[in-house]
């Protein structure tokens, strides 16, 4: 039986002669580049591409408890419309508003868009998840750049929080009846 073990000395040795051959390699194509001999690097393209309708529109769904919010986004004034209203008008409470421009405020494009919402189901709170959710798909689509700030704040990831259902035997989903000794 041969001893093909190799001493940790033996291994950093063959390391370096690797690392030194890499290196004169990266140095001879810098300098065919340089002298023109090859062509330049090939840059890479972006991982995503800027997917728009034939109106020039980002389109996107949003989700949160029950409600489903369409989306559609282009560059604009600023103005938000949900359901044909504006959004002061449709989501009264300043919270609900805020919940919405977090978006914009995350990626610094306050005032750049004008967004048309159509949100069905669920209250006024699933529902200004739910085009939170949307803006940030569609901004996405629009931008590509700015997946990474939005994705780092959450905005991407569907709100899986739900109603838990109702057991029968119980009250409410987990609430039991009042006991009653007599």
């Amino acid at each position: 039986m041969s001893d093909n073990r190799q001493s940790l000395s033996d291994l950093s040795v063959a390391l370096n002669e690797q690392r030194d051959a890499a290196v004169a390699q990266s140095d001879d194509r810098a300098e065919a580049y340089l002298s023109g001999a090859i062509d330049a690097p090939v840059q890479r393209a972006p991982l995503r591409e800027q997917e728009l309708d034939k109106q020039g529109r980002a389109y996107a769904t949003g989700r949160r408890k029950d409600a489903v919010a369409r989306v559609w986004l282009k560059p604009g004034s600023g103005k938000i419309t949900i359901n044909g209203r504006d959004q002061e008008i449709y989501f009264a409470r300043p919270s609900l508003r805020l919940v919405i421009n977090q978006v914009f405020g995350v990626t610094e494009r306050e005032g750049q868009y004008d967004v048309v919402v159509t949100v069905k189901g669920g209250g006024l709170s699933g529902q200004a998840g739910a085009v939170k959710h949307g803006i940030s798909q569609a901004i996405t689509k629009y931008e590509p750049i700015l997946r990474a700030p939005v994705k780092a704040a959450g905005f991407l990831t569907r709100d899986s929080r739900a109603v838990e259902r109702k057991k029968y035997g119980r009250a409410k989903a987990r609430r039991s009846f009042q006991f009653s000794k007599r």
